[in-house]
């Protein structure tokens, strides 16, 4: 637990806030528990994410319960959830909407705007990477604005508004791959692996018995808007900004602070926006754990997802077999040694 010294730069009001966010997070992981078999690291990352006003891009294989452990979470959240489908013929209108002539009953014809699945608190971006540059663009323009534009008519996507895209990492024919800019929208890179074996085993007798139950709503969207806000406010010591600053400028291959072993590995490393992130998921971590401060280990603990998918490694790495998890992971175990 922390101390009263720690919590001195958080309010009466903000500490007990932060009991109560950790209480309800607790009771999220239970819910939850009744249905998704291990994925603790999932679970905690993904509310990381929504607490921190984030998305997330999920990396794994299918029938790893990616969709259902999505719209549980929705559920759980008495959030509304909806799910997209991206294939080679997707069209922006069919995500964001589109104009439809409707005859009104003094038979004039006027043109209403219909919405689209985007128009919801957490989106389900399935397979992002299949469906044309144009449609991930509308998709990144709302994940980013919060708003789509439709015939020059602007709507705004109430909060809270959650993007969680997904990414098969096989079968990559006939895909098309995000840019790094595009990346670069997402704060975390999850990575979804195959379960343990006591948990495959609990998985195939939970799952081939009687119908999954009904979850609790545990949060709702008025206290999701209250708890991102209360995110935003949790205390950082100075030297927590200096080393995501740190840590950060190690990735870039041509700065003067990158290892020598780094720069023959990485063609291009993270911009300021990973610092960003960096500190608002230590602070969303350091909430749902019940602290009242920025620890040096939350950012440990988000220093891989947020930074893995803005390390691009160069050919000789991939000759190597040296992926940027690795090098993220090196980075923060030397950089974890010094301080």
């Amino acid at each position: 637990m922390s101390t009263s010294a720690e919590s001195a730069e958080l309010g009466s009001d903000d500490v007990v806030a932060i009991d109560d966010l950790r209480n309800q997070f607790e009771r999220l992981q239970n819910e939850l528990g009744k249905i998704i078999v291990g994925q603790k690291d999932v679970i905690e990352r993904l509310a990381i994410c929504l607490f921190a006003r984030g998305h997330a891009l999920l990396m794994g294989v299918p029938g790893l319960a990616k969709t259902l452990l999505v719209s549980r979470l929705a559920e759980s959240m008495s959030l509304q959830f909806s799910r997209i489908q991206f294939t080679p013929d997707l069209m922006p209108m069919d995500i964001t909407g589109t104009d439809i002539l409707q005859e009104s009953q003094r038979g004039r014809r006027d043109f209403e705007f219909i919405k689209g699945p985007v128009f919801a608190n957490i989106v389900l971006a399935d397979e992002i990477n299949r469906a044309p540059s144009k449609t991930q663009a509308a998709m990144l323009e709302a994940m980013q604005e919060h708003r789509v534009t439709v015939v020059g008519r602007t709507y705004q996507l109430a909060p809270p508004f959650f993007v969680l895209a997904t990414q098969n990492p096989i079968e990559q024919e006939g895909t098309y791959p995000l840019p790094e800019a595009q990346l670069d929208r997402f704060m975390f890179l999850i990575e979804v692996d195959y379960p343990a074996r006591h948990e495959e085993i609990e998985i195939a007798r939970t799952t081939t018995g009687m119908e999954l139950p009904e979850l609790e709503h545990v949060i709702d969207g008025s206290s999701v808007l209250r708890y991102q806000s209360l995110v935003r406010r949790v205390p950082v010591p100075e030297h927590i900004y200096e080393f995501a600053v740190d840590l950060t400028r190690r990735t870039r291959p041509k700065s003067d602070e990158a290892p020598a072993w780094l720069k023959p590995l990485v063609g291009w490393g993270a911009g300021p926006r990973a610092v960003q992130y960096l500190i608002l998921g230590a602070k969303a971590r350091a909430a749902l754990n019940g602290s009242y401060m920025v620890r040096l280990e939350d950012v440990l603990e988000v220093a891989e997802p947020v930074l893995t998918h803005r390390v691009l490694t160069t050919f000789a790495a991939e000759s190597e077999g040296i992926r940027s998890r690795d090098v993220v992971r090196r980075l923060v175990n030397e950089l974890r040694d010094e301080a």
